[in-house]
């Protein structure tokens, strides 16, 4: 076994540790969690969708996801409607004062990232992202 040091699990939450680390003082500010904010995020990039499309891309579990979105509903942020062609399913958007609250605070997290890049190098942080992205494809 690799020590800590070398372990890919361990190195994975460190990283996203030191990531999150200054953008937890954005969504304090902004009074949501950061599961709230991929979740604001997802369906601010993707438009109405369903909860499993959002689980998966916000990298939630459907039970963690349905309290989310009563969160959001109740903040008046996200709403669900009846799905037009299937009727066990809803429709999930993202309402104007959730628009509202992501471009308040996108400032803030674009400068965080644009400090994090000027540290790490641009080209490494696309490096990054590609792998990790092509990590997160491999079928299991």
């Amino acid at each position: 076994m690799p020590t800590t040091a070398r372990s890919l699990p361990i190195a994975l939450l460190r990283a996203r540790e030191r990531v999150m680390q200054p953008i937890r003082h954005v969504l304090a500010d902004a009074e949501v969690t950061e599961a709230q904010w991929r979740v604001l995020r997802v369906l601010d990039e993707i438009g109405p969708t369903d909860a499993t499309e959002i689980a998966r891309e916000a990298c939630l579990l459907m039970p963690s996801l349905t309290r989310i979105l009563q969160g959001l509903e109740e903040k008046g942020m996200a709403a669900r409607r009846a799905h037009p062609s299937d009727g066990r399913k809803s429709l999930v958007s993202i309402t104007e004062k959730g628009k509202a609250l992501i471009a308040t605070h996108s400032s803030d997290a674009n400068r965080i990232y644009t400090e994090l890049e000027a540290e790490f190098g641009r080209e490494k942080v696309e490096t990054l992202l590609d792998l990790l992205n092509e990590l997160s494809r491999l079928e299991r």
